[in-house]
């Protein structure tokens, strides 16, 4: 990129900041004050016991205020995506999440999506980043960073390249932790059953040094023997949470009916010992264990849902996704699984093109779905406490 184009970038990130903090600045430090708010560290936002209780918002559809007053709790964790490098329409959005998660209290989880390529991921751009981040942690709002997520999938452009994607994740970590006071970054790839997905538009090529990489077992094919996980790992020192898209698709390929989850599924997966409609899938390695409690690190659950097409049969529909829920929110969860600390419900209603269909995947767009889910939830489920009263000189 030319020097111009850079300078010009920056100037529009700076005069978009300028905008957005002036909106920001309602319901924390009052400008003239010395007082700031404090931004709990990624640490300090684990909690001791339980799980923190997030959703994907569609931004478009509700605030997160009327999210909050459907659910009669305050998400503990909201997820925005956007692309990297951002835009000024990017930062904006961001910034305006940001801005509601400093209200409604708990943390963002901001995913970056590199949909350039992993090489337009600069140490200018992670600056970039680190400046709109340490903005809303003014705000008092912890930021939690996750990078490219499914990497290991062929779907995205920043799919199934692990060199490319190891040294970008890093570049955006040094970014981060020079330009902010608190933020965590989130490795988190999909889950493996299926691996390595072929037919995705970014699956690795044989003969290039990407295949070659993701070739585990080194017999010079890319098959389900193959490490899902461990080529795209870009360190302990860099990666302060470790996640797994985890969705209930339906019981076997190809998608697109409405089936029951197997009891069960949910911690199977999560822990590598899956063997069921969808065939045996026990040799995925046990990711909870590996990354998490081995590692020491809290585990995500940052997306998760189950596939519903409503075909009018609302009862049905509805058991679905109740069994979904009653399975991560179990007491085998609690026990079995003491390293997950966050889990986040996918809220939308979104056009899958592996179904050519829209799929409901949400839990708060219908009272007696929201009911149920809200019966459900555990004593250990963590919500978002009262946001900071930054004004305070107490």
């Amino acid at each position: 990129m030319h020097n111009q184009v850079k300078r010009g970038h920056r100037r529009a990130l700076r005069a978009a900041l300028a905008g957005a903090l002036v909106f920001m600045v309602v319901g924390c430090a009052d400008p003239s004050s010395p007082v700031a708010c404090i931004v709990p560290s990624a640490a300090e936002a684990i909690p001791a016991e339980g799980v923190l209780v997030g959703i994907n918002p569609d931004w478009e559809k509700r605030s997160l205020e009327q999210y909050a007053a459907a659910m009669g709790h305050r998400p503990a964790v909201a997820v925005s995506f956007a692309d990297v490098p951002m835009s000024a329409t990017d930062t904006r959005n961001v910034v305006a999440a940001g801005e509601q998660v400093a209200r409604n209290g708990g943390m963002l989880l901001l995913t970056l999506e590199p949909k350039l390529g992993l090489r337009s991921v600069t140490p200018a751009v992670a600056a970039d980043v680190a400046t709109v981040v340490s903005s809303m942690e003014d705000t008092g709002t912890t930021v939690v960073v996750r990078f490219a997520h499914e990497m290991n999938g062929s779907w995205y452009a920043w799919g199934q390249q692990p060199a490319q994607y190891i040294a970008a994740f890093r570049t955006l970590a040094k970014g981060l932790r020079q330009g902010t006071q608190a933020t965590a970054m989130m490795w988190a790839p999909n889950y493996g059953g299926g691996y390595p997905f072929t037919g995705g538009a970014f699956e690795a090529q044989a003969g290039t040094d990407e295949f070659v990489s993701l070739d585990t077992d080194g017999d010079g094919a890319l098959t389900e023997a193959d490490d899902p996980y461990a080529a795209y790992y870009p360190g302990d020192d860099v990666v302060g949470w470790v996640g797994m898209s985890l969705y209930h698709w339906g019981s076997t390929h190809p998608w697109g009916q409405n089936e029951m989850p197997e009891v069960g599924k949910f911690a199977q997966q999560l822990t590598g010992e899956y063997n069921g409609l969808d065939g045996d899938e026990t040799q995925v390695p046990n990711f909870y264990a590996l990354y998490g409690a081995d590692k020491n690190k809290p585990v995500a659950i940052p997306e998760t849902a189950a596939f519903v097409v409503y075909r009018g049969d609302v009862a049905g529909e509805l058991a679905i996704k109740r069994a979904w829920w009653q399975q991560i929110f179990s007491e085998k969860t609690a026990t079995e699984l003491p390293a997950l600390r966050m889990i986040n419900w996918f809220e939308w209603k979104k056009f899958e093109p592996e179904v050519g269909e829209t799929v409901d995947w949400t839990i708060l767009s219908d009272t007696a779905t929201t009911e149920l889910f809200v019966a459900d939830l555990p004593s250990w489920a963590q919500f978002a406490s009262e946001p900071q009263d930054c004004n305070s000189q107490d």
